[in-house]
């Protein structure tokens, strides 16, 4: 660490330093950054980016009454570094550590959580009238990406806030424009001249004079405004859209220029009502290798500074992840399948679908961060003919429930959603946590729900899924599948029905028989139930292990076989038990077997914190050993009611 960010205690530190001290610091915090990012992992290209920006507005604002809101919130590492949270950097996205997004909880300058895209704008919009509403002074900005702003939700917050007058500034992060972009001389000269302290001056002290002439006055002052802002609009077209929402619009201007930010910052900061400054920032911007590949190192796990690569040593043509096993699976089915095509939404790397964007491009889409269009778009597709599958995170899907619900599940249209990122997914936190979805779904009509233990059911679910003729979820977890080779499944329990050209797909799989307890494993938590059962066996307690790959329809006849032969069930799921998997089990299960014992190892009804994953899950008791012994405790709990039913 250099000496300059030492001494570097609070934001009001960063006014003693001049231009050159300040461009050192930025290159201080960026090594800061690259060092703790290669070691725990995160978001690194677009923390890169923001280093001057971040330095800038916290010498021209005061956090002590202005407010600030980052959309997304992965590009608030220079601002947790620069607001006291220096020392604890080295935590960052660790359990009991610093999150990798902006927690209230966590600083007094973090003023509003965010993790999903498109929300900054609302939310500062809602903060700046709550300043208002109670009359006190201050700023209230949002920096929003150029990618956020294909959200919805941020459209209608500008236009909510553009003719609201609100006193709100917008910092538009454009890191997808180069920087060195001629913009033009007469538009530098003007933007230059629209900042200006005396241009300000003066036109503060006329606007107050025309105000103050009877009838003609106001009108007199409107015209001024009306001609101005379509002279402006004639001679620069950046700011067309934002201008005509009823927002002053400067820039663009370069992001990693500090004098410049400077200036234009402090000129802002005088003006009232909504402002946007349009801010050209390169993603990556000191590290070589982010630089070159801005996407590849958005959200990276932990690699080796000196060539960029992470510490992963599989070969090269081993699959990684579901995600990779979705990809060529969907790539092999297109192949032979002209009406397949693709959805994501600003995702396609992440989800798997870089081949088949590249293998069929004209029937692969991506929509931007716009996962509601997303759905309803599938749903367009589906109607015309098409076999449309639209792969989100599970953290992002949320966001398009009413679409699923209103143009998909109610039509029964045949469109595939793939849920990637289910369960627990680790460092990126609450916010991230992809342990709603199954609440979500299960109440949906027409939709099947599918969670594949292995990339082989992954497999062999999609296209059954794609012939289903109807609304069908696959959801699975991040990362990869459980190490050991799962056993061939026992005879036992029906398929699903299909054609001869699609394997059958059987929503509960038997994996080992068991007398004394029947583990019900959903989907990808099938390897450690089998681990379980194997430390069981040694104390004589054989469990069965039924492997639950398709949660609605439930095959519950296969499962009260097996709890009517055992008399115990364990549900293990890795979602909320509210509303879960077994919640929505167990009372089938009961009717037919009102004495069967139960019980319940899922994500308590609570914000699950960031960690790595497998930390994560023994701390909500879904490890082996923890499985292990919820199974023994269930029996041993089991036999002593016995014995006091029998008592009485």
């Amino acid at each position: 660490m250099g000496h300059l960010l030492d001494q570097i205690q609070g934001p009001g530190d960063l006014r003693q330093l001049n231009t050159n001290e300040l461009e050192q610091l930025a290159a201080e915090i960026r090594s800061l950054i690259i060092k703790t990012v290669a070691h725990n992992g995160g978001h690194l290209a677009s923390n890169l980016g923001v280093v001057e920006l971040t330095i800038a507005l916290l010498i021209e604002f005061d956090f002590r009454r202005d407010q600030i809101v980052f959309d997304v919130g992965h590009q608030v590492y220079a601002w947790k570094i620069l607001t006291g949270r220096k020392n604890q950097f080295d935590t960052l996205r660790q359990y009991g550590g610093l999150s990798g997004f902006p927690k209230t909880s966590e600083s007094c300058f973090d003023f509003f959580n965010t993790g999903h895209s498109s929300t900054s704008i609302s939310a500062a919009l809602g903060l700046s009238r709550a300043l208002s509403h109670d009359g006190r002074v201050g700023h209230t900005l949002a920096v929003i990406g150029d990618g956020a702003l294909t959200g919805g939700m941020a459209f209608e917050a500008l236009n909510d806030a553009g003719q609201s007058g609100e006193d709100l500034i917008v910092i538009l992060n454009d890191n997808q424009m180069s920087i060195g972009r001629n913009v033009g001389g007469l538009s530098h000269h003007l933007e230059n001249l629209r900042v200006s302290t005396s241009y300000i001056r003066i036109k503060t002290r006329m606007d107050a004079l025309l105000q103050r002439i009877p009838v003609v006055g106001r009108p007199l002052l409107h015209l001024i405004h009306r001609f101005k802002r379509l002279t402006r609009l004639a001679m620069q077209h950046q700011g067309v859209y934002f201008e005509q929402l009823g927002f002053r619009y400067y820039g663009p201007i370069d992001g990693h220029d500090l004098p410049g930010l400077l200036h234009h910052l402090r000129m802002i900061s005088t003006m009232h009502g909504p402002v946007l400054l349009h801010v050209l920032t390169q993603k990556g911007r000191g590290y070589r290798y982010a630089e070159e590949a801005p996407d590849l190192y958005h959200g990276v796990a932990p690699f080796v500074i000196e060539n960029g690569l992470n510490h992963d040593g599989m070969p090269g043509d081993a699959i990684h992840s579901f995600s990779e096993a979705f990809g060529r699976a969907m790539v092999e089915l297109a192949r032979r399948n002209p009406r397949i095509c693709a959805i994501s939404a600003a995702m396609t790397a992440g989800t798997g679908l870089n081949e088949f964007s590249q293998s069929f491009p004209a029937r692969f889409y991506d929509v931007g961060i716009a996962e509601q269009h997303a759905m309803t778009l599938a749903a367009g597709l589906a109607a015309g003919g098409m076999q449309p599958v639209v792969a989100l995170y599970s953290t992002f899907f949320q966001r398009a429930y009413d679409q699923l619900l209103h143009d998909v599940c109610l039509q029964n249209l045949p469109v595939v959603l793939v849920v990637d990122r289910a369960g627990i997914v680790g460092e990126d936190g609450e916010t991230h946590q992809g342990i709603y979805d199954l609440s979500i779904l299960l109440p949906l009509p027409n939709l099947e729900i599918f969670c594949p233990a292995d990339y082989i059911d992954l497999q062999r679910i999609l296209p059954y899924a794609l012939s289903a003729g109807c609304p069908v979820a696959i959801r699975y977890p991040r990362g990869r599948e459980w190490p050991d080779p799962l056993p061939e499944a026992l005879p036992d329990g029906p398929d699903v029905p299909a054609d001869d050209a699609i394997p059958p797909v059987r929503r509960i799989h038997c994996l080992r028989r068991g007398d004394h307890v029947t583990i019900a494993a959903l989907g990808t938590l099938t390897g450690p139930a089998l681990q379980a059962a194997a430390m069981l066996a040694e104390e004589a307690i054989q469990a069965e292990v039924l492997s639950v790959t398709c949660v609605k329809p439930l095959d519950i006849h296969t499962l009260i076989r097996s709890v009517k032969r055992t008399g115990h069930v364990l549900f293990l799921e890795e979602v909320l038990r509210c509303g879960g998997f077994g919640q929505a089990t167990l009372p089938d299960l009961l009717m037919a077997l009102p004495h069967a014992c139960f019980s319940f190892l899922s994500i308590e009804d609570q914000p699950l914190c960031q960690g790595n994953r497998n930390h994560l899950l023994s701390l909500e008791h879904l490890d082996p050993p923890s499985i292990a012994k919820a199974a023994r405790d269930l029996i041993k709990k089991s036999s002593i009611c016995g014995e006091i039913s029998a008592q009485s």
